[in-house]
């Protein structure tokens, strides 16, 4: 069964906060979806792989380890997009695939209508990218494609999930690990986490 991993960080607490609040503007809310994905990444991220190698510092000869193999970000469109750069930064080597699915707003279900195939998907990790994880039905397609890519390790980092799509991506993907900031209370008639925070594309891209 998968694993779900809530973090309890202050700082992911706190930045978590200011993003639910209403008269949090685009601007800072492209922000703090930025802060947060970083501070989740550096949990979703402790068990990569490591080389030994050996390097020569200003003063000597030193010991260090570096990844061993490349890391896929899987940004999730719109949403997830708001996540990349964070990461990116702290993984300049990432490849970066993005895969587009909407959620039909009338059976909500996902519709996939976009996908970038990686030249070599055997990466060391797939890390799926959205703010947001409510009926799980996205993040389920984006996993199912990613493994008829062939990709052998992939885990989900989102922003705050609803316990409905949690269930229903670890029912599909039992081998899919959760990262989150906030695990809320249920889904609403229409399919939006209560209490959640709205629609994460909207806020992020001032069309809502």
């Amino acid at each position: 069964m998968a694993k779900v991993f809530q973090s309890n960080h202050p700082l992911i607490q706190h930045k978590l906060a200011l993003l639910r609040d209403t008269t949090t503007e685009p601007k800072r809310f492209r922000e703090l979806i930025r802060e947060l994905a970083v501070l989740l990444a550096c949990e979703a991220t402790t068990d990569l792989e490591l080389n030994e190698v050996t390097l020569t510092t200003p003063m000597g000869v030193a010991q260090g380890k570096i990844l061993k193999r490349k890391v896929a970000l899987v940004p999730i469109l719109r949403a997830g997009l708001g996540m990349v750069d964070g990461i990116w930064e702290m993984i300049p080597s990432a490849e970066v695939w993005h895969i587009g699915i909407y959620r039909d707003h009338d059976t909500l279900e996902p519709v996939e209508y976009y996908t970038n195939r990686p030249v070599d998907p055997h990466v060391q990790l797939c890390l799926i990218l959205d703010p947001m994880l409510a009926t799980g039905g996205s993040a389920i397609a984006t996993a199912d494609i990613l493994k008829r890519w062939g990709a052998q390790r992939i885990k989900f980092a989102g922003v705050i999930a609803a316990p409905e799509g949690v269930e229903a991506l670890s029912k599909a993907h039992p081998d899919v690990d959760i990262h989150l900031a906030a695990l809320d209370e249920r889904l609403n008639e229409i399919g939006y986490i209560v209490p959640g925070l709205g629609d994460a594309g909207d806020r992020q891209f001032g069309t809502g």
